[in-house]
């Protein structure tokens, strides 16, 4: 069972491990998620990026455009590897790399990030915090079944953590996913498990069916203060500010 973390550096600990564990299963190309609205893609990739180092890969990271490329490199002491904007052409895929990350690519970029996923051949791929969720849009109908089907169907996801209103919702590969809900006492407890990502029908069936198992006329438990949500939400002030 996936232990849930109390802290953004908890979470992406638990991140690398999960990558780790889908390159080592074969797992071509993967997702890796850590949803709130105020956590930016690149303190993320600082954090998440030494795993592949750990590992011995050949790895670069592509980031949406070329000036957040070029952020990155300056904030992180022009590493060694390659850091570079889906949208600049040299280096793309060369012989030696084993792994591309994509940080938060979004619909804008999705087809460039789509053709280097197909250049990259049997290499590995990690989209970090995609922005990919509503990337059907951009096609309506046929065009947008054609692009799940083609692209986003192939991306696993390997680790993803998103609070919710009084629960959590987390996968960590190679685990299945888990609902934890937040209790009265003030502790988050394992409410389901699935073996695919749960819509929003499947998590309310589970929440509604806990609050009839505390009685009739039992609220939800809000979200504690303290412990999870606030921690992580101070880890995250402090990587953005």
């Amino acid at each position: 069972m996936t232990a849930l973390p109390t802290t953004l550096e908890e979470a992406i600990h638990q991140a690398r491990v999960a990558v780790s564990a889908a390159i080592a299963a074969g797992v071509g190309r993967m997702t890796v998620e850590l949803v709130d609205p105020e956590l930016k893609g690149m303190p993320v990739a600082q954090e998440f990026y030494p795993v592949l180092q750990d590992l011995g890969l050949t790895f670069k990271i592509y980031f949406p455009d070329a000036g957040a490329a070029a952020l990155a490199r300056r904030d992180w002491g022009n590493p060694e590897f390659v850091i570079r904007g889906v949208d600049e052409l040299g280096g793309q895929v060369e012989a030696a790399d084993q792994v591309y990350v994509f940080v938060e690519p979004s619909a804008v970029e999705v087809s460039q990030v789509e053709e280097i996923c197909n250049l990259a051949g049997d290499r590995f791929i990690v989209m970090l915090n995609p922005k990919l969720e509503d990337v059907a849009t951009i096609g309506i109908g046929y065009a947008g079944r054609q692009l799940r089907e083609r692209f986003l169907s192939t991306l696993e996801p390997v680790y993803y953590l998103r609070p919710l209103e009084a629960a959590v919702l987390v996968r960590a590969y190679p685990a299945p996913w888990q609902l934890w809900q937040a209790t009265p006492e003030g502790r988050y407890d394992l409410a389901a498990e699935f073996p695919q990502r749960p819509g929003g029908e499947a998590i309310d069936r589970v929440l509604m069916a806990d609050a009839a198992r505390l009685g009739d006329g039992a609220e939800a438990a809000p979200p504690r203060r303290g412990g999870f949500l606030s921690e992580l939400q101070s880890f995250i002030r402090a990587l953005t500010q």
